[in-house]
Parts: C-alpha cells; structure tokens; sequence
C-alpha cells in the first residue's frame, strides 16, 4: 500500500489555538497524557482536522478534559476510501500502540477488531451484532464498543417508503454500494424491505475503491436497470465523494434517498439518517470513559433514538420530481 495510505499525523496545538479551551481546561482536573488514533474510512487528513464531525468528537473529549497539544496527543490515519487497503491501515495503527481507537463503518472496524483484541476501540456502525463486532448490545464482550446507526430492517424500509413516495408506481430499485457492502448484513436488509415493498432490486456496484472514476461507471449500470429510485448505501466512504455521488443521480435524474444529511445538503434529493453530531459527541463520552480506565466489554453500545428527514426541494424541481405536500410537511429540514 502506498505511503499516503500509511500517513500518520499528529497535529499539536500552538498555545495560541488553544485559547478556545481555557474554561475547559480550567474546569477539569488535571489528567496524565494519553494518546489516541482516530481512523478514518474515506475522509482525508484534512477532513479529520476540520470536519465539523470531528470537531464535535474533540469538543466532546476536551469537555472530558482530555484536550489536544495539553494531555492528548491524536494520531490521524485515512484508508483513502480503498476498502482493499484496510487490513494494512490497521496493522498500522496497532503497531504504534495508542491508547484508544476511534473508527467508524463495518468493514474498517472489522479490519481493526482484526488486528487487536487488546486495544480498546470505539467505533459507529451499522448492526454491530450481526457483523460480529459485538455479542451482543448491553454487553459487547470485547475490545470494541460504540454507536450504532442502524435500526435493522425497520430503518431500509423507512428509507423505501419515503423515497417511493416521490414516485408512487416504482417498481425498479437500484442500489448504490461497494462490493463489500453487498455482502454485509444491511445489504439483505434492504433486499428484505425492497421485497415487501414489491420493488425489483439490482445492485449498482462501486467495486472496492470509492472514487469519481466509480461513481461515473455506475451511470451505465444505472441505465441499463431501467430503474426508477436509486437508494444509496450508508457507507461513510460516500461524503467524502459527495459531489461525485451527486452528479451519479443528477445525471440520471432518479429521485435517492442518501444515508446522511450532507449528501441532501451537497444536492441529493432526501436523506433519512442519524444525527452524526449527536453519534460524535456519545464517542467522544466512550473514548473518555476508556481513557479513565473502563472496560470497553462492560460498556453498552449505544442505540439511535430518533431519526430525521431531510429534503432539498431544489433538487427535486432540478430532476423534475414532484415531492408530496404531505411529504414535505413532514420532514425535519426542507432544503429551498
């Protein structure tokens, strides 16, 4: 694997970055230097430093008085959306021996559950049961512990129901995933909700590197399903591509449901998601909890509550999509 993929960065505050931090740092007693890797799926370096997802996770850990450039040290590390890349990421990270882990998506957190069963690891995924990170939710009996995102069949089939409301007499569904996800458990989810829906599934497959060149082939693919709504998996892999994904339906001029809401955001038509914010900040409490000395086995995962409706009406008069007022009247957020 290339060095970029191996990249390691440690990024220390100067005293001046640090005045955001003053009554953080004061409120909190005083605590030993640790260090964490935080492990990224597809987002980059960079996005790891600025992303406000991130900076919610750090807010969270400074707020648990571990700051960065003061007593925590963090290592980033990008798997550059190549999921064939993983294994080699995390041997990586392991070797250098950190504290805690932070990471997020089934297949890199499987890749990291591979290579350690000492280091503890918090991480956001789907179903972590049926992927076998977890025995079981109260209890996830091993070095890995965390959020899930995933409401199991209930949360695909919601999905189906909203998004086939913009087009009542679909009949053809695409779905929009990497090879890998095909095979995991939300795959046949969504194969389950399609079939109880009545709706005709075909995986459009991105393959294993999630790039413009992928999203761009998947156009053919697309077509030549003759579908009529396109669903779009909830691999993290896809915001870092998001205008690439975009243009997928916008070229295709399908109405999608996205997994997230900056994809709605960036010019997807809805999506249906978990409040990452909130997923962030519960991290941000488990990776502290651990860096106090708790035992990630002992610690429950944590489920999703509630979750929420995006809708950029834009896009839907861009694609020619008429979104029902009853629709529309119910989502969190209208995108004008």
């Amino acid at each position: 694997m290339g060095e970029p993929m191996r990249r390691r960065d440690f990024l220390i505050w100067s005293a001046g970055a640090l005045g955001a931090w003053p009554a953080v740092a004061k409120a909190q007693p005083s605590k030993r230097q640790r260090r964490i890797a935080v492990v990224a799926p597809g987002r980059t370096i960079e996005e790891l430093k600025t992303s406000s997802y991130y900076l919610t996770l750090y807010d969270q850990l400074a707020k648990h008085g571990f700051v960065e450039g003061q007593n925590l040290v963090i290592e980033r590390y990008s798997g550059a959306g190549q999921l064939d890349g993983y294994a080699d990421i995390a041997r990586t990270v392991v070797s250098s021996n950190p504290d805690a882990i932070f990471t997020t998506a089934n297949p890199m957190t499987l890749a990291m559950k591979g290579a350690t069963r000492t280091i503890p690891i918090v991480t956001i995924v789907g179903d972590p049961l049926l992927t076998g990170i977890a025995a079981s939710l109260a209890r996830p009996g091993s070095n890995v512990t965390g959020i899930t995102i995933d409401a199991g069949i209930d949360l695909h089939g919601k999905r189906l129901s909203l998004l086939r409301e913009t087009r009542p007499d679909a009949s053809r569904l695409v779905y929009l995933a990497s090879s890998s996800a095909w095979k995991q458990p939300q795959a046949a989810a969504v194969r389950e909700a399609a079939q109880l829906l009545k709706l005709a599934l075909t995986h459009v497959d991105l393959g294993s590197i999630f790039n413009g060149a992928a999203y761009s082939r998947t156009v053919a693919q697309i077509e030549a399903a003759r579908a009529e709504l396109l669903l779009v998996s909830d691999e993290p892999e896809h915001l870092s591509n998001s205008k690439a994904l975009i243009d997928v339906a916008a070229g295709t001029r399908l109405p999608a449901m996205y997994p997230f809401r900056d994809l709605a955001v960036a010019g997807g038509l809805m999506a249906y998601y978990r409040d990452l914010h909130d997923a962030l900040r519960q991290a941000g409490d488990q990776i502290a909890q651990i860096l106090d000395g708790e035992n990630p086995a002992e610690m429950p995962f944590r489920q999703p509550t509630s979750f929420k409706l995006s809708i950029n009406a834009k896009t839907a008069q861009e694609i020619g999509v008429v979104v029902p007022q009853t629709l529309l009247a119910s989502a969190d957020e209208v995108i004008e």
